[in-house]
């Protein structure tokens, strides 16, 4: 692990040996860090958060107090993680039958956010710069740029990389970027298209 003055953790919380922690990340009140958890630089983590040991947090993301990052969740860059969300690992939970070979991965894609309360079931990818709706909750794929909400999660329009639900040309009136609709799939365009 690097030297603990790269990073920032407050006094209430544990990290355990073998744990990667970033440059310039915080990790606030009451955390735990496992040993095998990878996080990135510059990343907030809230109070009371727990990140598990096969967890990764990618650069710039900020998670919210109440959330734990269980075991084969992936958070790539950029992402944002409302107060209390909740992922899961197991699609079959059981008290007394042990499951950890049945982990399923789930992957959170660059500057995708989720709401307040939303609940992410294992084994899903969100999109990149997604949007999930607070209280919502994910039972399958988002696409990049969707917003999506409601339980199950369905989506409902197109949201911009910087964050502004898109028009219905597909214009953002915030940054004035435009995007395109090929194959059931938003992109940006480019130039005069």
């Amino acid at each position: 692990m690097k030297d603990s003055s790269e990073f920032f953790i407050h006094e209430s919380s544990y990290f355990d040996e073998g744990c990667e922690i970033g440059c310039g990340t915080k990790i606030w009140h009451f955390g735990h860090i496992m040993g095998g958890a990878r996080i990135g630089k510059n990343c907030s983590i809230g109070q009371n958060v727990f990140v598990g040991n096969n967890a990764v947090i990618g650069d710039y993301c900020k998670i919210q107090n109440n959330v734990s990052v269980y075991d084969r969740v992936i958070l790539e860059s950029g992402v944002f993680c409302g107060p209390s969300c909740v992922f899961t690992n197991v699609i079959n939970p059981r008290s007394l039958v042990e499951r950890k070979d049945a982990f399923r991965k789930t992957l959170v894609q660059k500057g995708a956010t989720i709401g307040a309360n939303a609940t992410i079931i294992c084994g899903v990818t969100l999109g990149r710069y997604c949007l999930v709706g607070a209280g919502s909750t994910v039972t399958r794929n988002v696409q990049d740029y969707a917003v999506v909400y409601g339980v199950p999660a369905r989506q409902h329009g197109w949201i911009c990389e910087c964050g502004v639900i898109l028009d219905k040309t597909l214009r953002c009136m915030n940054c004035k970027k435009r995007y395109k609709i090929l194959d059931n799939k938003l992109y940006e365009s480019v130039g005069n298209e």
